[in-house]
């Protein structure tokens, strides 16, 4: 949107003849510099930038100021979302979505479709479907989809894009037969008779995506374009992209370049990338009004919970020979961490397993006592289910547990079922680690979950969820305070990037990114928390977002 970028350049050019912008008559909140949440009723911005919050008086010492009457609604800063998948957003807004259908065979008809709908598409792209969720809670099959359509590729991925569903015709183009092996990290399932049954896991989704034709410029640019325009109407004015390759590093930096971002992307480049060394001997990007900002990587550590993927030191409760996968076998590690770290790049490591976690924490601590690197304030992220014995390392290791809220009440249906009871006392533990002081950091890892982060917001506080169930809340020793949840979608959200001193406060100096909200998160009561909308949605002084108008 280089509307923003103009009128930001215009109020850095005429901010001194410019008169400064003043929202009064609000119920604003923010934490201070210290962390300590404050509350103001006007807030004065210029040049992007918040100028000063504080009452009425403040009319005084701006007298020539732009008045907007605020209409005593409430006012916060912008929602920063730890851990998502921008682009991967975008596609799943463009392309078929079977979240929360009640079934395989619906999803495949939902996949039929939109098939029809689309007949120029060479390929039948969607994700959203969880088995847990369905009758028996058994995978599907190649031979559903196949029913429906037999003459173009389908590839359908799981809710946590962590597995996928394709019909024959796509493991036909991807070569997967009977006769092909497992690759390291992945499960290629298999029938009675060794025959693929269309569910591919982990890495063994490589074998299929590599097929899938690559995006061209206009694909990335209508993906980034309704991703960004979706997540600016959550409140969302900043995120976390948890892994990028070449491809979409390269376009993040033209879109900076030409001025046309609309939201503030903090990206993470994949280690998985063949071309990471190249990107990590450029050193970090950065954009010089914060809208792009590129000096992390995302390394995979295991897999997920639902498919039995996340890696465990003892065997799943539930499957009995099967201790998860490691999608960065052990002996890869070390050379991994020491080139990222070693170049100066944050690490941000997948873990969701016991063992996965481990396996990060023994790493962080080698290569510390070898090469330093703490400052770079290096993450795991999700930090799911943690042996007790290790949560205490987060802190001593000054690890920031990312950490996504949702994650707890979408995994509350199968999480005892897969691990047992006595390793749940080290499950999406957020207290534990509020408790020894660690930077708990939130996001919503979209689009596995929903993006709206007052969801996230309202199972942080009440573990339930939006039908308030449990009753007591799942766990309800590790729920945080509204205050916690909030500070760590913002301010340690903001440290977690390095960008604390430029974002996730209303405080002088740091850009003016705000929304204005229907009600006040902070004392409603907390089951309310997920019906929040948003009114409006600013960004570096600049409304991008007006709810009137939607």
């Amino acid at each position: 949107m280089k509307l923003i970028y103009i009128l930001l350049i215009s109020i850095f050019s005429f901010s001194v003849l410019a008169a400064p912008s003043h929202l009064k008559n609000i119920q604003g909140y923010t934490f201070d510099e210290a962390g300590q949440l404050i509350t103001f009723t006007d807030l004065i911005f210029d040049g992007g930038k918040v100028m000063a919050i504080g009452n009425q008086k403040l009319a005084n010492q701006y007298p020539n100021a732009h008045v907007m009457d605020g209409q005593q609604r409430i006012v916060v800063p912008g929602i920063i979302d730890a851990h998502g998948h921008i682009l991967g957003l975008g596609e799943t807004l463009l392309a078929v979505d079977v979240r929360d259908i009640a079934s395989a065979k619906k999803s495949a008809e939902k996949v039929r479709d939109y098939a029809q709908q689309n007949p120029e598409l060479g390929w039948v792209l969607g994700g959203g479907w969880n088995q847990v969720l369905w009758p028996g809670q058994k995978f599907p099959t190649a031979a559903m989809l196949d029913e429906y359509i037999q003459d173009r590729p389908v590839w359908i991925s799981r809710v946590d894009g962590h597995a996928g569903w394709a019909n024959s015709k796509a493991l036909q183009i991807a070569g997967i037969t009977k006769d092909s092996l497992d690759p390291p990290g992945g499960q290629i399932m298999r029938d009675k008779n060794g025959a693929p049954t269309g569910i591919l896991i982990d890495n063994a989704m490589t074998m299929l995506w590599e097929k899938v034709p690559q995006d061209t410029e206009d694909a990335l640019r209508r993906k980034l374009d309704a991703a960004s325009e979706h997540l600016l109407s959550l409140g969302v004015t900043s995120a976390h992209d948890a892994g990028i390759d070449y491809a979409t590093y390269q376009y993040y930096i033209k879109r900076s370049q030409e001025m046309d971002l609309n939201m503030r992307i903090y990206a993470m480049i994949a280690a998985t990338d063949p071309k990471l060394a190249e990107m990590l001997a450029k050193g970090p990007v950065y954009d010089q009004y914060d809208y792009l900002a590129i000096r992390s990587v995302k390394v995979y550590g295991d897999g997920a919970l639902g498919s039995r993927g996340a890696a465990m030191l003892a065997p799943y409760s539930d499957d009995k020979n099967n201790n998860g996968l490691l999608l960065t076998p052990k002996k890869q590690l070390k050379p991994l961490f020491d080139l990222i770290i070693g170049s100066g790049f944050q690490l941000n490591i997948h873990e969701i397993g016991d063992r996965g976690n481990r396996l990060a924490l023994d790493q962080f601590e080698d290569t510390f006592t070898r090469i330093k690197g703490q400052h770079l304030r290096n993450r795991i992220e999700h930090a799911q289910v943690i042996d007790v014995s290790d949560i205490p390392r987060f802190k001593s290791l000054e690890i920031i547990p990312s950490m996504q809220p949702t994650h707890a009440t979408s995994d509350m249906n199968m999480a005892q079922e897969r691990i047992g009871k006595m390793r749940l006392k080290g499950a999406y533990a957020w207290q534990s680690f509020e408790k020894q002081g660690s930077m708990v950091t939130f996001g919503s890892d979209f689009p596995v979950e929903l993006a709206n982060p007052f969801f996230g917001l309202h199972a942080a506080v009440t573990r339930q969820n939006r039908e308030n169930k449990p009753d007591q809340g799942w766990i309800k020793s590790e729920a945080v305070t509204v205050q916690q949840a909030f500070k760590a979608f913002t301010l340690n959200a903001a440290y977690a990037a390095h960008q604390e001193k430029i974002l996730g406060t209303l405080t002088a100096g740091k850009w003016a990114d705000f929304i204005l909200i229907d009600q006040d998160i902070f004392t409603v009561p907390p089951q309310e928390i997920w019906k929040t909308k948003v009114l409006e949605t600013w960004v570096g002084g600049v409304k991008v977002f007006d709810g009137n108008n939607h």
